[in-house]
């Protein structure tokens, strides 16, 4: 086959800050792939938040004339345990991004008000550090929460139960100093954080990885420079075919080239990009976009599509749902 005009054109695309280029991880070899070196004290019985069941209001320091005794302190840090309980409850209860935002928005107030309560608590002296850090920590953890942009987005990418879980270890990370710093006088604090184990491990593809392979093969030839800085997973698609069932996926990290041969039939071009790629889902678990060409290709043709971070571009495209 002879490559020409007719048949290769080098095309770009519009990204806009919404998209993978500024918003936004086995394989094959061989001549497939060709990477370029260049609340309230009781947890909620109902399964779906509402803001209305997860509003709590700190605690009033007991009544008390002098410091409060180990004993005293410590039914303060287990109340707090339960109010954090519930809150967390609906974070791995949640059925949605919509739920698991109510949740993390009823947990930020939690965690903010609470901060502010042991803060007006009399105390002996020897553990007034440890309370203070607990204070600072609540504080942290509840700021940390409020920043968080876009859970339902990250909820939809990722799914539901990876964004709470990842939430919630956030959270246990951010009280680790507290409850080190209690468990020297003896005091326990964080028996209600759940152990939902560790970060799962990076398992990023190889640029160039094919990760799907599927119909027959012809002469089609498609090579994709991604010029952004997120990796993304490009979609070759059969004609009338959904972009869950790809004719190819191929992983094209950042900054990298790659390009894919035999494509066989007419086909549509899907992209997606993001970070922490899951191969079991071969789905981005956050800050991920979805993308398709506008335009169809031919069997038989090759082409090189370039995606860069740029508002100029010749080629049009369109945001899709997640696939």
């Amino acid at each position: 086959m002879t490559w020409g005009v007719t048949l290769r054109k080098i095309l770009s695309f519009t990204v806009s800050l919404a998209v993978i280029g500024l918003a936004t991880g086995c394989g094959g070899s061989g001549d497939d792939a060709a990477p370029s070196t260049t609340q309230s004290s009781t947890t909620p019985t109902q399964t779906t938040p509402t803001a209305s069941t997860t509003t709590t209001s700190a605690s009033p320091p007991p009544t008390t004339t002098g410091p409060l005794t180990g004993a005293q302190y410590q039914a303060v840090l287990s109340d707090l345990d339960r109010k954090i309980a519930a809150d967390v409850a609906l974070l791995t209860s949640a059925k949605s991004g919509e739920n698991l935002n109510q949740a993390v928005g009823a947990l930020t107030s939690t965690l903010s008000e609470e901060s502010f309560a042991v803060g007006q608590l009399r105390l002996q002296a020897n553990v007034i550090p440890a309370n203070k850090t607990l204070q600072a920590r609540l504080r942290a953890a509840s700021a940390a929460l409020s920043a968080t942009d876009g859970i339902e987005g990250d909820a939809k990418c990722g799914g539901v139960v990876y964004t709470s879980q990842a939430v919630q270890r956030k959270l246990k990370a951010d009280l680790a100093a507290a409850i080190t710093a209690l468990r020297r006088f003896g005091l326990r604090f964080g028996t209600t954080l759940p152990d939902v184990g560790p970060e799962p491990a990076d398992q990023r593809p190889s640029n160039g990885d094919i990760l799907v392979r599927s119909g027959s093969r012809g002469l089609g030839r498609l090579q994709v420079k991604n010029g952004t800085d997120k990796d993304v997973a490009v979609s070759i698609v059969t004609d009338g075919k959904p972009p869950r069932t790809p004719h190819v996926m191929m992983y094209v990290q950042a900054k990298k080239t790659a390009t894919v041969n035999r494509i066989g039939g007419k086909y549509h071009i899907y992209f997606k990009g993001g970070t922490d790629w899951n191969p079991k889902r071969r789905q981005f678990s956050s800050d991920c976009s979805f993308q398709k060409f506008d335009q169809g290709f031919n069997r038989n043709e090759g082409w090189q599509i370039d995606l860069q971070p740029t508002f100029l571009g010749n080629a049009s495209t369109s945001e899709v749902d997640a696939y």
